[in-house]
């Protein structure tokens, strides 16, 4: 709101209103705000859960600690969300769509998530809203992101102008200091490309993967990027929920993947860097920038209360909308075949999870005893059943984020 009060300052002359044109600017004053909202709100929530007595329900898993964390409030996302959509509300351009998608993803699972925190505090049901329903609600948000991707006419990426002979079109245009300089000529079109780390050309079409229909690829490009676009929103929302089972470990690797992603849209946005960098340039998605500064102030502001010892779970209101967000938004900036890096513990928190259930189910018909391939998954736990102590595993998974993190922003000149 606050951003089109100093709009309309400026244009009447007001000396100083133009600063809040700067995204930097913003992005700055909004992660102050989520910060200080999540430290400040942050408390007082928590002594409303405690009142309210909405305490995690802890099954003995014969892990180390574990029952001390019995009755720890929980549904503690409401302090993340908050904290994100109170800032971009007061600062954020509203009118962008990215940030318009940015607001119903976490609006969106955030509902789905305090659901199912509601099911398992209030109802005491610990299974919680069955896992189809949440399936159908990620299936929901997909369809939602994808289809505004295809029908949003600002949802574009800018790509120069080849002629017959597969050349670079150019022409004359004059600078601000009347000189006339040589331009590639561009166009700014709606496509299903994005990036491909590692590669040359680091741009991959999804419509090349059904070329095989011919003519009929133009027609199918769309319903393949949704169903793409679900795929990583189930993935990664789910991934985040396996991972926040330590104190401080979802939120800490989150706050690491999103100060990368507002790397990736603050390049991705910005026309001169992406012409440095070569990497595809998207118009309007600067302003997501300002988004993913909330959302980092929000999840290092909870770590405040969330680091070890824990004051506040997160609970699936929290962990399923912060998955959410890092998907929609890596999609948003073209860099979600990034994401097996970037967000590589949640990764390998799912995959220990499919791999230990499915050996046990193979085992258990072929041998007629089930046998595991972790001490206990999801993988966090595999290392606390081998005697390490929390706060040690937490900060390596940290390390490790970290690390992915320099990795992923490499690739923007390593090809």
């Amino acid at each position: 709101m606050l951003y089109y009060l100093f709009d309309w300052l400026n244009e009447i002359g007001i000396p100083g209103a133009g600063v809040f044109q700067y995204i930097t600017f913003r992005a700055a004053l909004v992660l102050i705000s989520s910060l200080l909202i999540s430290t400040v709100f942050g408390k007082k929530m928590i002594y409303f859960l405690q009142k309210q007595q909405i305490g995690e329900t802890i099954r003995d898993l014969g892990l180390e600690g574990q029952m001390q964390k019995k009755g720890t409030p929980t549904m503690g996302g409401i302090i993340i969300i908050a904290s994100i959509l109170i800032p971009i509300l007061l600062f954020g351009d509203l009118k962008n769509v990215y940030v318009q998608l940015m607001i119903i993803t976490t609006v969106w699972l955030g509902l789905i998530g305090f659901l199912d925190d509601y099911i398992k505090v209030f109802k005491k049901d610990k299974e919680g809203l069955k896992g189809k329903f949440k399936v159908i609600g990620q299936i929901g948000l997909g369809i939602i992101i994808g289809a505004t991707f295809y029908v949003n006419q600002d949802v574009v990426i800018r790509e120069r102008v080849y002629d017959n002979n597969g050349t670079v079109k150019q022409e004359w245009v004059k600078t601000h200091n009347n000189c006339d300089v040589l331009v590639d000529v561009t166009q700014d079109v709606k496509s299903t490309k994005t990036t491909i780390p590692f590669v040359k050309n680091n741009e991959f079409d999804y419509k090349s993967l059904i070329s095989w229909t011919g003519d009929m690829a133009d027609t199918l490009m769309w319903p393949l990027f949704i169903l793409i676009v679900i795929f990583i929103v189930i993935a990664v929302s789910n991934g985040a929920n396996m991972t926040d089972g330590l104190d401080g470990l979802a939120t800490g690797t989150s706050a690491i993947i999103g100060v990368t992603l507002a790397v990736f849209a603050y390049v991705s946005g910005n026309v001169i860097l992406a012409e440095y960098l070569n990497i595809m340039y998207i118009p309007n998605s600067g302003e997501l920038v300002v988004f993913i500064s909330a959302f980092i102030g929000a999840t290092v502001g909870f770590l405040w209360y969330n680091s070890f010892p824990a004051q506040v779970f997160m609970g699936d209101t929290g962990s399923l909308t912060i998955g959410g967000i890092i998907a929609v938004f890596a999609i948003a900036v073209r860099k979600e075949l990034l994401i097996p890096i970037l967000a590589g513990v949640f990764l390998m928190e799912n995959l220990s999870v499919i791999l230990q259930v499915s050996w046990f189910k193979y085992t258990k018909k072929k041998y007629g005893e089930g046998r595991r391939i972790f001490k206990m998954a999801p993988l966090h736990h595999h290392y606390q059943k081998k005697g390490y102590v929390e706060p040690k595993i937490v900060i390596r998974f940290w390390i490790i984020g970290i690390f992915l993190a320099v990795i992923s922003i490499i690739t923007l000149k390593l090809r």
